[in-house]
């Protein structure tokens, strides 16, 4: 819904001296509904100077506060209350404008942040002549008191408009000038205002408008039935930290790491982990944006915000997520222009940059937007290892990798136009990356290897249109290309050491297997994902999604076919997938109630050919039809409590590189079965807002996953392969509570889960398992941090923060609990991993800067994650950031 208030405001005529005259129109960030209401109020919105001062020609002080929107007095309708002027700036007059005596007017909008901080101007209708910038620095360092929505401050936008005038031609001695005869008359002669109609007395006061909107799209999205949690990254952007690590500190959510920068990542949402969470970049698929096959690569400063979607999908998505979705948005404000870059330097020889630049024109809609990102590092980082010695008695050492290095580049461009009549949005988009990572290990971190390469490459091309037709029809649709190749080779001939020494020659080339390797993969993808919307009624909207993927595969072996071995990687294989969703949203008792039920249709259609024992290839073809629904529901308790409930039976399709492996570390499954789940989740989410004890802010959640043909990721020597666990059952509970102290000086915030996820057949490759945790997964992982920050130290608009973390796991086996005895079962400890942060932000006149030192695993503890593979001990990392 959104809610439109029109207040009348005033406005003066220009006063002499060095006057700066402004006036708003105030836009609370977020929107969508109808209702309007308008009411009258009094009282200027210029800035004024006292008569004495406009006598004398003196600059004004400091305004007076402009009175706030009133809150609307329907029932129907949430308090949303206006910024409000607390701290006023006067520009400088170019000089060369006042020696040629020029005057102007600068159109802005401002964006300011739920502190009532500006955080960016954009100049909306320049005058040249150095006023633009005059106007933009001074806006910069204004203060508000934040726009309030039910009380709990919200992000705002303000047009703003910046008044340049001259003071007047100096007048001949005892002669009095027109402008002191006025503003001497204003003051001194102005009729009292008259209460009954609400209009005041000055004749020369004329009408403009204050316009309130909903509020920001992280909130709606939190307040809506949907199972998501949102993650700004406003703050985020600054640390030095990925998006695995910023994604792991949110409940629910588990991400654990095979090593050091590069490194796979695996993922666990409430129950589910690896493929069965599916991640997307504006809503396409993360292996579809060029920025390589792992989400924790993503550079995090291109990431506006994070929403994680846990165990119930929405229809929008066109996905077959089994456990939940992770959405990344890169930016949602294309009408502005904007630049940044961070550079990030570290232990362990690490080098991280990111850039983007936006340029868009309001006269003609066109947006033009490049981005681009860089990492590397060896990862030579020490490890706890055993070796031989000159005796050839094994034994214990820490010693660093050298074999891990990792390098990854790449970028994008798009160009389109925007807020046109025929389009909404039209953006073609071109990219393309490259990675190249060393293989250090096997799975297990038993054997070293030093030869051992692979690389990815990717690039395509996407176009994404969005329209609204008649108010009621909506349009959105995005469809592309993408090329993916990937390289492993293997042709080492010596075997190595943990000291990185050439043991001893190898019989025939080949670390990782008793066969040399030099493979390529190659993956050919076209896609689409088209969403059409109905607003039936003001409180009802249908929703049709559309999401189909066609996938081919070739690949060769060149070290087979120089064997003289056919090689299975020539056979034909190709999947094509179409998920297909409706769904009906439902707003009802003034928006306390919201429903959205949908249904989805699975279409998977496979094909590929298998490599007998006597060199032949026969088809192993099949094809899949599901049917899946699902509701989701939330209710307003009270204006800061409410409660979630959500269900989906959902399904997952085999991904190409489950059924047809990686052409690097995955290996064939062609049997692979699809996956179904009934999820469930039920949930309250509490936030007190702004009270005199503080900000409180909580949740709980518990879940269900009662899944058939769970698709697991088993290692096995130097590879993994995707197999079916029969069944599974999947149980647990999130909890997250928060507290930030009055004047935001002090914030505290922890949350847990816990997760039960078990095998619940007995029947099957792993039907001796019955009732045992699945394994190489911990069920209690735990966050916290506390923040200390600091303002205005050095500027009115700087500040410092210091932030500890601590991350928590508890031990696991890798492997079933039911496999070797007590004293030999291989375990992961738990573990205890903190982190220290010091930022420091300063916002000088065109720009926003920050300085980041972060330590990480300050107490240098042992840490492992994927398979026992050890994680990097204590690490230093120096980050800053820039932003025009």
């Amino acid at each position: 819904m959104r809610t439109i208030f029109t207040i009348s405001r005033h406005r003066e005529r220009p006063c002499p001296g060095w006057v700066l005259r402004c006036c708003a129109l105030v836009m609370v960030l977020g929107t969508s509904g109808l209702a309007s209401a308008q009411t009258g109020a009094t009282g200027p919105a210029s800035v004024t100077p006292s008569p004495s001062e406009a006598v004398s020609g003196e600059r004004p002080g400091t305004p007076a506060p402009a009175p706030a929107v009133p809150a609307p007095e329907s029932p129907a309708s949430p308090a949303l209350v206006a910024p409000r002027l607390l701290q006023f700036v006067e520009a400088t007059y170019p000089v060369e404008a006042e020696q040629a005596r020029v005057e102007a007017t600068v159109r802005l909008r401002l964006t300011l942040d739920a502190q009532g901080t500006v955080t960016a101007v954009d100049v909306l209708e320049g005058a040249g002549h150095g006023f633009d910038e005059a106007a933009r620095d001074a806006a910069l360092r204004f203060r508000f008191e934040p726009a309030l929505r039910d009380g709990t401050p919200v992000p705002s936008r303000i047009p703003y408009l910046y008044e340049f005038r001259l003071p007047p031609e100096p007048t001949p001695p005892g002669v009095a000038s027109p402008e002191e005869v006025t503003a001497t008359e204003a003051h001194t002669q102005a009729p009292a205002s008259t209460p009954e109609s609400g209009e005041p007395a000055d004749a020369h006061l004329e009408a403009i408008d204050v316009t309130v909107e909903g509020e920001s799209v992280a909130n709606l999205k939190r307040r809506s039935a949907e199972a998501v949690r949102v993650i700004e990254t406003q703050t985020l952007r600054r640390e030095a930290v990925d998006m695995g690590t910023a994604l792991a500190r949110t409940e629910g959510v588990g991400v654990r790491r095979a090593g050091g920068l590069g490194s796979r990542s695996r993922y666990s949402l409430a129950g589910f982990s690896d493929d069965q969470v599916r991640f997307f970049i504006d809503g396409v698929p993360l292996e579809l944006t060029g920025y390589g096959p792992d989400f924790a690569n993503v550079p995090v400063n291109l990431a506006q915000r994070m929403e994680v979607y846990q165990g119930v999908v929405p229809v929008r998505f066109g996905a077959d997520a089994l456990g939940g979705a992770v959405q990344i948005v890169t930016t949602e404000n294309l009408r502005a222009s904007a630049l940044s870059a961070s550079y990030e330097l570290g232990s362990f020889e690490t080098h991280r940059v990111t850039a983007s630049a936006q340029r868009y024109s309001e006269a003609t809609g066109l947006l033009l937007r490049a981005s681009g990102f860089f990492d590397s590092s060896p990862n030579d980082y020490a490890v706890d290892v055993t070796v031989a010695d000159s005796m050839g008695r094994v034994q214990s050492a820490r010693l660093p990798r050298f074999h891990d290095a990792f390098r990854a580049g790449g970028g994008g461009l798009e160009v389109g136009f925007v807020d046109r009549p025929w389009a909404r949005r039209l953006i073609l988009r071109a990219f393309a990356s490259a990675q190249g990572q060393e293989i250090q290990h096997d799975v297990t971190m038993t054997s070293a290897y030093g030869e051992a390469d692979s690389a990815n490459l990717s690039a395509g091309a996407t176009l994404r249109f969005d329209q609204t037709y008649a108010e009621d029809f909506v349009v959105d649709a995005v469809g592309g290309y993408v090329y993916r190749r990937s390289r492993m080779t293997d042709l080492g001939t010596c075997a190595y050491d943990w000291f990185g020494r050439c043991i001893f020659e190898l019989p025939q080339p080949g670390e990782m297997e008793e066969r040399a390797i030099d493979r390529r993969v190659g993956q050919h993808t076209g896609f689409a994902r088209v969403n059409l919307g109905w607003h039936l009624t003001r409180d009802k909207m249908l929703r049709l999604a559309l999401a189909p993927t066609w996938v081919g595969r070739d690949g060769r072996d060149e070290a087979l076919v120089g064997a003289d071995v056919v090689d299975p990687l020539t056979g034909d294989r190709s999947v094509f997938n179409l998920v297909t969703g409706l769904e009906h949203e439902l707003d009802a008792l003034d928006e306390r109630l919201e429903n959205i039920a949908f249904a989805k249709n699975y279409v998977q259609r496979a094909r590929a050919e298998r490599l007998l024992p006597d060199n032949t290839f026969a088809p192993a073809n099949r094809d899949t039809v599901r049917l899946g629904v699902g509701d989701s529901l939330r209710f307003r308790l009270t204006g800061w409590l409410l409660a979630k409930a959500s269900y989906e039976w959902a399904t997952r399709l085999p991904r190409p590189d489950e059924l047809f492996g990686d052409g690097i570390l995955i290996d064939t499954n062609l049997d692979l079965k699809p996956e179904t789940s009934h999820n469930i989740n039920l949930e309250l989410a509490a936030d007190l807002g702004q009270t005199a004890l503080g900000d409180f802010r909580g949740s709980v959640m518990g879940f269900a996953r009662l899944a058939d043909q769970l698709i697991v990721l088993v290692g096995r020597e130097g590879y993994f392969t995707y197999q079916n666990v029969y069944a599974a059952r999947g149980t647990g509970f999130t909890g997250a509570a928060g507290w930030t102290s009055p004047g935001q000086y002090l914030a505290l915030d922890g949350n847990v889960t816990w997760q039960d996820l078990r095998n619940t057949s007995s029947e099957g490759t792993f039907g001796i398992f019955d009732g045992q945790r699945i394994p190489n997964q911990p069920n209690v992982l735990a966050n916290g941090s506390a923040r200390v920050q600091v303002s205005g130290l050095a500027t009115s608009r700087d500040e410092l923060s210091l932030t500890w973390r601590v991350r928590y796991a508890n031990a696991f086996f890798r492997s079933w609990e039911k496999l070797g005895s007590a004293d030999t079962k291989q375990e992961v400890p738990s573990q205890f991993i903190h982190s220290l942060s010091l930022t420091y932000v300063t916002r000088p006149a065109r720009a926003t800067l920050s300085w980041t030192v972060d330590v990480q695993n300050l107490t240098d503890a042992d840490a492992f994650d994927f398979y026992g593979v050890q994680r990097p001990g204590r690490s230093v990392f120096a980050k800053v950031v820039a932003e025009l």
